[in-house]
């Protein structure tokens, strides 16, 4: 390079160098450099989930990692799914939670930028005129940088260390969304097999109805109701397979399977145990302990103080450089050098005086934002505290909602449906009360489905309300009266 073979050269930023050195010492001893971990910041992680979920967390960063999660999810595919395979298929193959470990990656790459010294700026001008060259090379560093470099590591260290809770809230909501979709698909398939079921029986009486009217045994209002039964029964089985439909496709959506994998195969009925939980009464403090984007929040708000509190340590000085530079001077006459002088080596430092802006917009701006992150942290805790107890509440609801059905409502269901039976074989009711009663068996069977399902999904919302990852609010009991099944 031509700077390089200038004579002088080296010499003549030596003390400039120098002095920039002894502030950069200066600097590296008070924030040491931080370097890139191995997996992108995702051990954390990885561990808090396995113990959370007792699921598996990779972050897809090669064509290895790649190969690997493809064979395992194939492994997954080949066998009916259950909640717990749905939710690992979903942190496998799903590309948004992929997207969330990338934003943690590139918040490690902002600590590690944090955590570097200020690149120096080099400058070389030359003028030539009539022979006579003259060349100015300057060497500037930002001295406030240099100073301010432990506090701005230790706000970027803060802000890496949220965003490892951010990834793990991200983790925990795609989690519980895939296992609250997987129930509500199955429920959705199991509301279909009962109305066909239902349809097949609507489809018998309507036969017979017509058998016997044309033996004058039923009237033609005998046979219009329970033709109409039928096409309410068949509107309904309708219905019921375009919710199961829709019902699969958001589960397909949460774990982000596509092409030949969408013949995935799910359960024709939820389990038949109930979900149990061990219901707490310091579930408020549980919560405040443990969720994670709690957690994430009061980092960011650590990294918000010590940013806004360097900020008020700098505000009256926005700018302050240390430059050092020298001249070098060639002197010919008639094309024959007669001088080179390298002269004019020294310090020269820039600082912006503060006339118009004394940093009482800085102060006031710092004050509020800070202030409104201490009060949106505040709300998010009492938020917090509300959920856990609403998801305690919807989960003993809709335990108690379901038991009900199972132990009480439809075994009476059964016998009124026997009983009805018998009194229309006996001739002691007309078409209409048996319609009436298993059109009743009916809606209970629907209703018990919906009910059982909440129960899973309340347990669900429960878990979130404490590590984190619900969407908030609790569960809604849907099934707590006659008509609210889907």
């Amino acid at each position: 390079m031509p700077f390089m073979s200038l004579p002088g050269s080296a010499l003549g930023c030596a003390s400039s160098f120098r002095r920039l050195a002894s502030v950069s010492v200066i600097a590296l001893s008070l924030a040491g450099c931080a370097t890139f971990t191995p997996d992108a910041g995702m051990a954390p992680v990885s561990t808090e989930v396995s113990s959370a979920l007792g699921a598996k967390t990779v972050k897809i960063a090669s064509k290895a990692d790649a190969a690997k999660a493809a064979k395992d999810v194939k492994a997954i595919l080949s066998k009916p799914l259950t909640a717990d395979s749905a939710v690992q298929l979903a942190l496998y193959n799903n590309r948004g939670l992929q997207a969330e470990y990338n934003a943690l990656g590139i918040s490690e790459a902002s600590f590690v930028e944090a955590s570097l010294l200020p690149n120096p700026v080099v400058s070389v001008g030359q003028t030539l005129a009539e022979g006579d060259l003259q060349i100015e090379r300057r060497v500037a560093a930002s001295i406030l940088s240099l100073l301010t470099l432990p506090a701005r590591r230790d706000a970027a260290e803060r802000e890496f260390q949220a965003a490892r809770y951010r990834a793990m809230a991200a983790t925990f909501k795609l989690a519980a969304d895939t296992r609250k979709a997987y129930y509500e698909a199955v429920a959705a398939k199991q509301h279909v097999g009962f109305l066909e079921q239902a349809r097949g029986s609507a489809d018998a009486a309507a036969d017979l109805t017509r058998s016997l009217g044309e033996t004058g045994a039923a009237t033609k209002l005998d046979q219009a109701r329970a033709s109409a039964f039928y096409a309410e029964v068949s509107n309904r089985l309708a219905a019921a397979r375009l919710q199961a439909a829709t019902a699969r496709e958001e589960l397909t959506r949460e774990m982000g399977v596509w092409g030949p994998d969408l013949s995935y195969k799910i359960p024709a009925q939820l389990p038949k145990a109930l979900p149990r939980i061990e219901a707490t009464e310091k579930v408020e403090a549980e919560a405040i302990r443990k969720r994670v984007d709690l957690i994430a929040a009061r980092l960011e708000l650590d990294a918000l103080a010590r940013s806004l509190k360097l900020d008020g340590a700098t505000r009256y000085v926005s700018a302050f450089e240390l430059a050092g530079f020298s001249d070098f001077a060639r002197t010919k006459d008639s094309g024959i050098v007669t001088k080179e002088t390298v002269s004019g080596q020294a310090l020269e430092l820039a600082l912006e005086i503060p006339i118009f802006d004394l940093g009482e917009t800085t102060r006031r701006r710092s004050t509020e934002t800070y202030m409104q992150a201490v009060n949106r942290f505040a709300q998010q805790a009492v938020n917090i505290r509300s959920e856990a107890r609403t998801a305690q509440l919807a989960y003993r609801a809709s335990y108690d909602i379901s038991n009900q059905y199972r132990t009480q409502i439809l075994p009476l269901r059964k016998t009124v449906n026997e009983e009805s039976l018998l009194q229309y074989n006996g001739m002691l009711i007309d078409v209409f009360e048996l319609l009436t009663t298993f059109q009743e068996s009916i809606e209970s069977n629907i209703n018990a489905i919906s009910a059982k399902r909440d129960v899973f999904i309340a347990s669900v919302d429960f878990k979130s309300a404490i590590i984190g990852g619900g969407s908030g609010g609790g569960t809604t009991v849907a099934a707590a009266g006659a008509g609210a099944g889907d």
